[in-house]
């Protein structure tokens, strides 16, 4: 029988989640400070985006080698310097004179979100090797990366109501000051004992394979299809191919490919990755609803963003419960059912409908999506021994970085080609353009026309946008329900079938701890 967490595991479980919440929140949180931003630094339309994204192109690009150096170095070790660096990089963004400045603080922070990820994931599989615990720990992990996304547009709304944009950055610091004084003390120490040095090469075929596919599936979403995309995709799958050859002949590999052979691992993500795609891909025209066409501030589609999340937040723990009763494939394909009910809702979306139908439809798909991630995440670590995690959880990650560019990608796409044929022929010839280029074009637009023919503008690409929503919906509601048979299928009988779970040694800690067992 597999030996049982203790009270300072389970407080140790509250520490990762400090870095958990934080690193989440920063997907979310710089939302509402980028026109604050604009104004004081001058920033352009380009160093705009790259405001944005550089913080995921460098955490994708990183996610595989900070796994395996985690590994190798130990997961506290990783989780500290990454603390230190992902402080640091908060207070410069902060107080950054320029946006070339605030790019790279952003950058440096995707550097640490790189680290922290992998490292609290790994850590979890270290400290609970009972299935059962293990399962309710990551429920829990869940909920907070879930909660750390929906809460980062509102705590920035409400940062920025009180204080300068660079507070949105700072709220991390104190946090990251009290993960470095406890993680020390409550979080034990593991790392594989690995013979060789560490796989420079592997790392940069990583990054080479990885960065070049996000930016190129990033720039088709929204520019549509370009040549540079195209071949930026087709050269990271190149590159991807002679990374997975390398692992195959290296004496000492960055991934042990053997981890794919395993069904529960290779089935889950995949589930993760189309989960990630449908929640992602959803929340790109869910804001634009909100704000657009009910025209609600930014401030206000947060707070009424919320309203679902305490049934979301439960989905995690009630998942977990149910996977202790019945097989976790089950619970998986319940989960997409779940989630694809809810696309079912949207499909019914107008123009009028009153908000609480819209977020009774988005509450059900994200509902379900987790109950979905919380289960593959348990897959993916508890299908692995304990030395492989890192690597493992940065694979997974990974993954799920591909699944939000998708999501935008494939998603978006779809919804841009069902407005554009919803548009009518008929529009005055100074605002078709404007129309047919989106809803955000078109809000902008309709703002220096006169009163009727700014109605007439906003209502028809209102309903046009509306229309590609339930477009979308539809798609979504068919994939997520092919998925929660095929995952089912694939996944049955798997959750027996994990790796033995011959955990490393914690390495020796000399100091008394502060808690007992």
């Amino acid at each position: 029988m597999a030996e049982r967490a203790g009270r300072k595991e389970w407080i140790a479980l509250g520490v990762l989640a400090l870095p958990l919440l934080l690193v989440s929140m920063d997907v979310s949180v710089l939302y509402f400070a980028v026109p604050f931003i604009s104004s004081d630094l001058g920033v352009s339309v380009t160093e705009q985006l790259w405001i944005f994204d550089i913080y995921g192109f460098v955490l994708a690009g990183l996610l595989i080698t900070m796994g395996s150096l985690g590994d190798r170095i130990g997961r506290r070790r990783l989780l500290i310097f990454g603390a230190i660096g992902f402080g640091l990089a908060s207070v410069a963004a902060a107080y950054a004179q320029n946006p070339e400045q605030l790019i790279a603080a952003r950058a440096i922070l995707g550097i640490g979100g790189a680290t922290l990820m992998p490292s609290t994931l790994a850590l979890i599989r270290n400290m609970f090797h009972d299935a059962g615990q293990r399962s309710k720990a990551i429920a829990f992990w869940s909920a907070v990366m879930m909660g750390g996304i929906s809460l980062g547009p509102v705590l920035g709304g409400f940062l920025l109501e009180h204080f300068w944009w660079g507070s949105v950055f700072l709220i991390n610091t104190p946090a990251m000051v009290l993960l470095l004084v406890l993680a020390p003390v409550l979080l034990p120490e593991f790392k594989t004992p690995v013979k060789g040095r560490f796989d420079l090469f592997s790392s940069l075929l990583s990054l080479a394979a990885v960065l070049p596919a996000i930016w190129g599936i990033k720039e088709l979403a929204a520019n549509g299809l370009e040549i540079l995309p195209i071949v930026s995709i087709v050269a990271g799958l190149l590159v991807g191919f002679g990374f997975i050859q390398r692992q195959r002949t290296a004496d000492h590999p960055m991934i042990e490919l053997a981890m794919f052979g395993n069904r529960a691992f290779s089935g889950a993500l995949v589930a993760n990755t189309i989960a990630t795609l449908a929640l992602v891909g959803n929340a790109v025209f869910m804001t634009q609803y909100l704000q657009l066409v009910h025209e609600l501030s930014p401030f206000t589609a947060a707070l009424w963003s919320l309203a679902p999340s305490v049934g979301v937040a439960m989905a995690a723990p009630l998942a977990a419960v149910l996977a202790g009763r019945i097989d976790r494939a089950y619970v998986i394909g319940t989960g997409f059912a779940l989630a694809a009910a809810g696309y079912v809702v949207l499909t019914q979306v107008q123009a009028e409908t009153r908000l609480v139908g819209v977020l009774t439809g988005a509450g059900l798909l994200a509902g379900g999506l987790v109950m979905v991630m919380s289960q593959v995440t348990e897959a993916v670590v508890g299908a692995v021994a304990p030395e492989r995690a890192g690597s493992a959880s940065a694979v997974m990650e990974t993954c799920s970085e591909f699944g939000g560019a998708l999501g935008i990608a494939v998603l978006g796409s779809i919804g841009t080609a069902a407005y554009r044929a919803d548009v009518p022929a008929g529009l005055p010839a100074e605002v078709a353009g404007a129309v047919r280029e989106g809803l955000p074009a078109a809000t902008a637009a309709a703002a220096h026309l006169p009163g009727q023919i700014a109605q007439t503008v906003l209502t028809t690409a209102q309903h046009a946008f509306t229309h590609s929503m339930n477009v979308v919906a539809l798609v979504g509601a068919l994939l997520l329900l092919a998925t929660a048979i095929t995952s089912t299928l694939t996944l049955r009988g798997t959750a027996q079938a994990q790796e033995p779970a011959a955990a490393p040694t914690p390495l020796a800690d000399p100091r008394p701890s502060v808690l007992g067992q």
